[in-house]
């Protein structure tokens, strides 16, 4: 198992490496100067190459390249040509809030979508079955930044019962959390009932109930436990995906996440904020993963073995 682990950190490794160096090269082949986005239009040449030496970009590709990998190791990201402040910081500050909605939307899809799909692997092929896997299916096809218009329209305009936008209580919370939930709950729910209904028809599940169990002892400590394992690689990826900045919703309901902060980032020409959101959502990517993959082996003896 310590040495499954220890590969999984070296390829991590190898995978930041990746990200960071596209990363570096993508921002650099945009067709757009930091400088005159800084100093303005009316700024003269000797304005405009003073700053370009101060922020580094006269020197040679190679040489920011290299600078930006050394500088990256130790978490320095430099300074935000935009808001003068350290590149990391701003990410610091706007991280616990997607943190928080990120962890809210995923606990807010497994208590929906377990039961949800539990219940309709064990009513397969009934209209309770349809009617979840229809319903499934219709939620993860709408718009994300559809779903959050509309329940701007009816909670905060028509209703006014929950704020719009911002995060300025607990109920600003809601909204963006039902928004990221939905397809969430959609695809977990249709992989906990397929995954059940496999696990169901296997042998070790037959001896079970060959032996005399009830069927609620079959289901819930045998028949669970191997079904959550595609659930759980998922709902690791997805976190990921929500640490890593829900664009659109952060966008729709006005949140002060990283996922806003990238955009702004990306707008303003601010390379070093896209840089470091950039290298910072790869390294959620690979600690979940990580974990994920190590949780494995809790719920699988099989993984154990192979390892």
């Amino acid at each position: 198992m310590l040495g499954y682990t220890a590969r999984r950190l070296l390829l991590g490794v190898f995978v930041l490496w990746g990200v960071a160096t596209v990363v570096f090269v993508i921002v650099r082949l945009v067709p757009a100067d930091p400088a005159v986005l800084i100093a303005g239009d009316t700024a003269t040449p000797e304005q405009l190459a003073s700053l370009r030496k101060e922020m580094g970009l006269d020197l040679p590709m190679p040489v920011q390249y290299a600078q930006f990998l050394g500088s990256a190791v130790v978490g320095d990201f430099g300074d935000s040509y935009r808001q003068s402040a350290p590149a990391l910081g701003l990410i610091a500050e706007a991280l616990p809030n997607t943190a928080l909605l990120a962890f809210l939307a995923c606990v807010l899809a497994l208590v929906t979508s377990l039961p949800l799909g539990l219940l309709a692997a064990l009513r397969a092929g009934r209209p309770t079955d349809r009617a979840i896997s229809i319903g499934s299916i219709t939620i993860q096809a709408l718009p994300g930044f559809w779903v959050g218009v509309v329940l701007i329209l009816v909670f905060s305009r028509g209703l006014q019962w929950l704020p719009s936008s911002g995060l300025d209580s607990v109920q600003s919370l809601i909204l963006p959390t039902i928004v990221l939930a939905l397809p969430f709950v959609a695809v977990l729910t249709r992989l906990m009932r397929s995954g059940l209904l496999e696990v169901i028809g296997e042998g070790y599940i037959n001896t079970a109930r060959a032996k005399g169990l009830p069927e609620r002892t079959v289901i819930f400590p045998h028949a669970i436990r191997n079904a959550l394992i595609p659930v759980i690689t998922v709902a690791g990826l997805e976190f990921g995906t929500l640490l890593g900045g829900a664009v659109i919703t952060e966008t729709v309901f006005s949140f002060p996440g990283v996922g806003r902060l990238l955009v702004s980032a990306i707008l303003a020409r601010d390379y070093n904020v896209v840089q470091a959101c950039v290298v910072v959502i790869a390294v959620a990517f690979v600690v979940i993963n990580l974990i994920v993959d190590l949780f494995y082996a809790y719920l699988d003896p099989r993984v154990r073995l192979a390892s």
